[in-house]
């Protein structure tokens, strides 16, 4: 069998922000591993739509839960959910975001709230409530989407950088935590993705992965996967970009300077 596959069926994967990119990949390459699923995300419309794709390409089982995670309590509703269904959840992908490139002082209040209701207290929240579950059955897999710019707190990124290692470092030491009861996390630092998140076209999106900028986000799933089944606490999906983060961290400030005057026409 392959890593992390089961018997068609037999378990369930919860994944989060399942309707589009990243999040609609790892639901399919699950479903391709033989897990029953539960997606969630936002637009309803839009998930059922990749709900039923998915089922038709691999006759899995799938359960649509349309909310907004970016809302207080949307965790515990989310698992009152589950529990009401009867459903066991057996891996649960962190995967719901939001990308936010702007100056704080320009960056409405209510977005830094829900950022940060969605990236760090609904994921925090989730991994409590589900983890306690998994424990008690012996034992799970939790990933949780973090992100390359943990190590990139340039301007504009403030909000998004310091969300994201906010959730970097709390599974790796989440994850020490719950590893003797069976539990495993792991969290993913993925640099560009190849999706609509950035508010890239088509066209430059193929552009960026011809150049080796972007990754697919099939393969950001499926390298994310392949840690989790591994135990990895922590991983940058592509090795290449792993030898930037020395540059990132110690970037010189005329740079810096450079980067914010030419980027301002980016933010908003």
């Amino acid at each position: 069998m392959r890593r992390g596959e089961v018997a068609k069926g037999s378990r369930t994967a919860l994944v989060t922000g399942a309707s589009t990119g990243i999040g609609r990949c790892y639901a399919a390459q699950l479903a391709d591993l033989g897990y029953n699923l539960v997606v969630v995300s936002q637009n309803e419309e839009v998930l059922r739509r990749t709900a039923d794709e998915i089922a038709a390409q691999y006759g899995t089982e799938i359960t649509v839960i349309a909310k907004d995670l970016a809302q207080v309590d949307a965790a515990e509703q989310l698992f009152a959910d589950i529990k009401e269904r009867g459903m066991v959840v057996d891996v649960l992908i962190n995967n719901a975001g939001m990308f936010s490139f702007c100056d704080i002082c320009n960056t409405p209040i209510e977005r830094i709230k829900r950022t940060i209701m969605l990236h760090d207290i609904t994921n925090t929240i989730l991994c409590r409530l589900f983890a306690d579950d998994m424990a008690s059955r012996g034992g799970g897999r939790i990933l949780n989407m973090s992100s390359f710019s943990i190590w990139m707190p340039f301007p504009g990124l403030s909000l998004y950088s310091a969300s994201k290692a906010y959730l970097k470092s709390f599974s790796v030491a989440f994850s020490k935590e719950v590893r003797e009861k069976g539990v495993y996390v792991t969290a993913v630092c993925p640099a560009g993705i190849a999706t609509d998140l950035y508010g890239l076209t088509k066209k430059w999106q193929k552009i960026g992965i011809r150049l080796g900028a972007l990754m697919t986000p099939e393969s950001c799933a499926r390298r994310g996967l392949r840690a989790l089944w591994r135990g990895r606490r922590c991983v940058v999906p592509d090795w290449w970009n792993k030898l930037f983060i020395p540059f990132c961290l110690i970037m010189p400030s005329f740079m810096l300077r450079w980067l914010r005057n030419y980027t301002m026409q980016f933010q908003k």
